[in-house]
């Protein structure tokens, strides 16, 4: 497993996205899209010693196309300059929550789990599974070392600016309620990434948000 190779392949290609450079370029990232396979291989191997659900799939099949599509895009860089994966029981966490693993250089490489941008019906479940359950929600993002792992708490980028439909602006956690994708993210410095003891410690950090997805699992059952 040489993620250092990833890197610097994906360093390159994000200064020549173009398809010239890419097909020149195409043997050396055939070898660094199998070395990542194999992390996800390993990873996955770590995963399922707590996470079982996940055991049935293919590791090797969760990875994400380097190809963008540029359609409605006004960037129409025609590749990703990262490689990613995402594990769920179903697969690529399609409406279910899961891990999501995100290899890029320049020390931007993280792990993520939880449940990004639900549909309206998965939503509105999750809302009313943390205003029912607040105090089992608050003791997951309390946790020692569920805080130390994220500090940051549940990413906000897309929260709404006011209450949801429903809720009243004074809701003692307004603040969660307001979120329209409830996950976590934890990075990576490019030593870290390249190290062989990697696809252990990216497990043990999803042991640690387990019980995030576990909750967001039985809201949407």
């Amino acid at each position: 497993m040489e993620l250092a190779n990833a890197l610097a392949f994906l360093k390159s290609l994000a200064k020549n996205n173009n398809r010239d450079w890419f097909e020149k370029n195409k043997p050396k990232y055939l070898v660094v899209k199998g070395q990542f396979e194999d992390f996800l291989e390993e990873f996955h191997r770590e995963l399922i010693t707590f996470d079982e659900g996940l055991a049935a799939i293919n590791p090797r099949k969760q990875a994400f196309r380097i190809y963008r599509d540029v359609r409605f895009s006004k960037d129409k860089s025609p590749y990703k300059i990262n490689m990613g994966a995402g594990f769920s029981p179903k697969g690529k966490m399609e409406q279910e929550p899961g891990y999501y693993i995100h290899l890029q250089p320049n020390n931007q490489s993280f792990i993520a789990g939880g449940l990004y941008m639900p549909d309206p019906e998965n939503l509105a479940k999750i809302r009313q599974e943390v205003d029912y359950n607040s105090a089992v929600f608050g003791k997951i993002l309390s946790d020692k070392n569920f805080k130390k792992t994220f500090p940051a708490g549940l990413d906000d980028f897309d929260s709404l600016k006011t209450a949801p439909k429903g809720y009243p602006k004074d809701h003692p956690h307004i603040d969660w309620l307001k979120h329209r994708s409830f996950i976590v993210s934890h990075y990576f410095p490019d030593k870290e990434v390249a190290d062989k003891k990697f696809p252990k410690k990216v497990a043990a950090i999803c042991k640690t948000l387990k019980p995030l997805n576990d909750f967001l699992t039985q809201a949407i059952a």
